[in-house]
């Protein structure tokens, strides 16, 4: 909508109208933080607001309890839809508005991810599309994917994996961030897999041949792949964490152990031949111990594909909105935030956006990234991967956090219900709902969109990298 300012104008006045209804939903969402498929009451929440606005909601997406597309439009014309979630993480309990590492509940969790802002910011524009819509007598649909277990759970791969996505011409997301600008990045597809060994018990001085230990086939498992990572491609990371060491007691042989493997690449079929390794490390180890082992996969995400047609306009559509203003009670605030983070901090959290150096000695954004379409590679993964693999995506960073404040850490908690995240949310909103506008009144733009993911995947369909037989995690059975 770059070249119809009056336009865009009145959107900006719409979305203004509307957003402190969806500013008080970040902040609940922020005070009732949930974990992984497990956010009910954040669900429920957004279900409830989007009801009020006239949505129709479909619960129990791909059979997840938390997972639900809400939809409103004629029926024909384009269907664009925006991605939104809700889920917190572990560990990062924080009380709002203060400088300093504070819990509300020791080990409790926190929004440190920003996904309280980030459902509320696709809410919003989801609503204010669809307003715009009516009133512009257009046709097209609007739905909003209110999308469970981003934080280690991939909840858009088993919605995707079900359809949930095929019949959208466009995805819109977000993230909350430190910049403003198009969040166009290369990624790393992942597979996280628990590997289970099971030997035998047996006292460990009195009868130590007797025994077969699986807390030994789990460290030979983990030594075979970190030997294994001079042979791995150069941009793949392998993670772990033991979950189970068999017990507390140092004189058991111990009988059972599991750990935990989070395995990267840039490319899901890369991931896929570096899980293979991997499972030849845990049967190596097993031979070498007389145990057993096996492996479940937890969750896996395919990498981002670009899309960008759709980037240059939702660029161009940040170019003329601009970036939200701030006061000098948020300066203050975002300064304090600052002086907790060191210059290592604040330095790679900059050049992870892809900005210049000299970008990072404000306190608050207060511009646009330049973008000439060229991708910034980052080593995280996200499930918006596959989104993407589906249908033309595109996603925005908004800046709601002080310059430089790193994912996952108590001082994005404690921006969580800051004004300005408020303002951040809400000045993307704009932009997001200017470019879903954008597709709904040119057709030409998301043919081309269509055309260049066509041309990306070189002729191949979509492969989900979750078996068909792998359950999510709500819907598997316990013990």
């Amino acid at each position: 909508m770059k070249n119809d300012p009056i336009a865009l104008d009145r959107l900006s006045d719409a979305v203004e109208a509307k957003a402190p209804a969806f500013t008080d939903l970040s902040d609940r969402i922020w005070a009732m933080p949930e974990l992984r498929f497990a956010e009910q009451r954040s669900a429920e929440a957004q279900i409830a607001l989007l009801e009020a606005e006239g949505f129709r909601v479909t619960r129990n997406v791909a059979g997840i309890p938390t997972a639900f597309i809400a939809e409103s439009g004629a029926e024909d014309g384009p269907l664009i839809g925006f991605l939104g979630e809700f889920d917190a993480l572990a560990g990062l309990s924080q009380e709002a508005g203060v400088a300093e590492a504070r819990p509300l509940e020791a080990g409790g969790n926190g929004h440190g991810c920003g996904h309280n802002l980030l459902g509320a910011g696709a809410m919003l524009a989801a609503v204010s599309a669809r307003d715009a819509l009516r009133e512009a007598g257009m046709k097209g649909r609007v739905r909003y994917y209110g999308c469970p277990g981003e934080e280690g759970g991939s909840g858009k791969t088993f919605m995707a994996r079900e359809g949930a996505f095929d019949d959208l011409d466009a995805a819109i997301t977000w993230h909350p961030g430190a910049f403003n600008g198009v969040m166009s990045i290369r990624n790393l597809a992942n597979y996280q897999v628990y590997f289970r060994f099971k030997g035998k018990a047996a006292h460990a001085a009195g009868s130590p041949h007797l025994g077969r230990s699986a807390l030994d086939a789990v460290e030979l498992m983990n030594v075979g792949v970190n030997y294994l990572r001079e042979h791995m491609p150069q941009e793949a990371r392998v993670h772990y964490a033991i979950t189970n060491s068999g017990g507390v007691s140092p004189n058991v042989v111990q009988a059972d152990a599991e750990v935990l493997y989070l395995i990267r690449a840039p490319r899901v079929a890369e991931a896929a031949a570096l899980f293979e390794r991997v499972k030849a490390c845990a049967e190596g180890a097993a031979i070498m111990t007389g145990t057993r082992w096996s492996f479940e996969i937890d969750k896996a995400c395919s990498e981002l594909m670009q899309n960008r047609t759709l980037e240059m306009a939702l660029h161009g559509n940040f170019q003329t909105l601009g970036a939200p203003g701030h006061d000098e009670a948020d300066l203050r605030f975002a300064a304090e935030i600052r002086r907790t983070l060191s210059a290592e901090d604040i330095a790679s959290e900059v050049a992870s956006y892809g900005a210049k150096p000299e970008e990072g000695e404000a306190v608050l954004h207060e511009g646009v990234l330049p973008f000439d379409g060229t991708p910034v590679t980052q080593a995280g993964s996200t499930d918006v991967g596959d989104v993407s693999q589906i249908v033309p995506t595109v996603q925005a960073f908004g800046g709601c956090w002080a310059i430089g404040t790193p994912f996952h850490t108590w001082q994005v908690v404690a921006q969580g219900q800051s004004e300005h995240a408020h303002k951040g949310m809400v000045q993307v909103a704009k932009v997001m709902a200017a470019t879903a506008l954008d597709g709904f009144r040119d057709p030409e733009l998301l043919a081309r969109a269509k055309a260049e993911l066509r041309e990306r995947r070189g002729g191949r369909g979509y492969e989900c990298p979750i078996p068909a037989d792998v359950l999510a995690p709500p819907l598997r059975r316990k013990g």
